[in-house]
């Protein structure tokens, strides 16, 4: 991915205790991304929400729960974040998977600090 200019942003919502193979899910889909080779892959456990059954889950102390939302993002050129999209058709039974085009304004590597 170039340092700057036009990009795709993936978004795979899951939840928290789905699982492939015994693991989180979450980082099987981060984990395969890093395989190919894309840009980069961040996680963020939600406090609060609701899918296709309706059912709310939170983190309040009062009730808590399980099963938290969980939102894996992608950011990299389009052609290979499309090309990352049969690899999801494969992971994600239950969830949402989002494309939206974005742009990188800033994209800084370690060495670059």
């Amino acid at each position: 991915m170039s340092s700057g200019g036009r990009a795709l942003r993936l978004t795979a919502i899951v939840g928290e205790d789905d699982t492939h193979q015994h693991k989180p899910l979450y980082h099987e889909i981060v984990r395969r991304a890093r395989e190919a080779g894309l840009a980069g892959a961040s996680v963020f456990r939600g406090v609060e929400g609701f899918g296709a059954s309706s059912a709310i889950h939170t983190a309040r102390l009062l009730s808590l729960s399980e099963d938290l939302p969980v939102a894996v993002v992608i950011v990299d050129d389009e052609a290979r974040v499309r090309a990352f999209l049969p690899e999801l058709d494969e992971l994600v039974g239950e969830g949402l998977v989002l494309l939206d085009e974005v742009e990188v304004v800033r994209r800084a590597r370690r060495e670059d600090r």
